[in-house]
């Protein structure tokens, strides 16, 4: 009795020691880290969105299956289970703005300067430079005549989709065209203006509206502004209509109150530093706002 005891035992420890042994400390640590960053980045993605809401149908369908296969709902579990049987393609025609905006996300790397090797530095900080120089020159101008604006600038993230809702224009920007594209009753003043590579792109186009909520005080163009930020890298001017102030959408976070001055300041550290220094875009100089501005979060 006491050796087969020593045995199970001895046989125990052996199994312990062997367990501990086979498991790569250092690899284990990283496979759980970066599950972990997995996981993380997926709640971030669905969270305060609509997803999050189409996860709660997802996992209502779940649990029915499971009751369906306890009480032996034979019907509603063959339903279900085809249902299931699709779920990859299901996820992805669901998810699919969720999942276009994280792999968009993505893209917007330290990396995506890479694209842009060929381009003269020099020049399209120069054209940059210009283009933040008419867009706040025009915003002075439309904030003090209380006439809305809505002014893109496009940075990493391609925005081809958003060009073709509008109308070409490819022009050099300056103020005076700026103020007419937004002057009141002119053709285009309803839509946002692309600007690309220093350019007036294209204007009068059609941006993606956020689902959050942002304030009663502000209006379509405000949360055109913060749809264009969450699905891109792009930094989005407003100049609102009825109040006359000037905001800034990045990253899906809107900024209020800003003067010309700031604008132009913030505009300048968030365009020219993924030229000069591309590894800078990472720290989103287009957050760091003045102090005069108030923030309406959608995160």
């Amino acid at each position: 009795m006491v050796a087969t005891i020593g045995t199970f035992f001895s046989d125990l420890w052996k199994q312990i020691v062997s367990l501990f042994t086979s498991i790569n400390i250092l690899t284990s640590i990283l496979d759980i880290a970066l599950v972990a960053v997995v996981v993380f980045a997926l709640i971030r993605l669905i969270r305060d969105s609509r997803a999050e809401q189409l996860l709660k149908g997802i996992l209502l369908l779940a649990a029915a299956y499971a009751l369906s296969s306890l009480l032996g709902l034979k019907t509603l579990r063959y339903l279900l289970s085809i249902l299931f049987d699709n779920s990859l393609i299901l996820v992805a025609v669901i998810f699919q703005p969720e999942i276009r905006r994280a792999l968009e996300q993505a893209g917007n790397s330290r990396f995506g300067f890479l694209r842009s090797l060929g381009a003269d530095k020099q020049e399209m900080v120069k054209a940059w430079k210009q283009a933040i120089s008419a867009t706040c020159g025009a915003a002075a101008v439309l904030q003090e005549q209380k006439m809305g604006a809505l002014i893109v600038l496009e940075r990493q993230t391609k925005l081809g989709d958003i060009v073709s809702t509008g109308t070409t224009v490819d022009a050099q920007p300056s103020k005076e065209l700026l103020g007419n594209i937004f002057f009141k009753n002119s053709p285009l003043h309803d839509g946002a203006t692309v600007l690309r590579e220093g350019r007036v792109c294209a204007a009068g186009c059609i941006l993606p509206l956020t689902d959050l909520q942002i304030g009663t005080d502000m209006g379509t163009r405000h949360r055109a502004a913060v749809g264009m930020s969450e699905n891109s890298d792009a930094m989005v001017v407003v100049v609102s209509e009825e109040t006359g102030t000037i905001s800034l959408a990045v990253g899906g976070v809107l900024r209020r109150g800003f003067t010309p001055e700031e604008l132009k300041s913030e505009l300048e550290s968030g365009m020219l530093a993924a030229i000069v220094k591309p590894e800078d875009e990472d720290k989103k100089p287009g957050r760091r706002f003045g102090k005069n501005g108030k923030g309406a979060h959608a995160k």
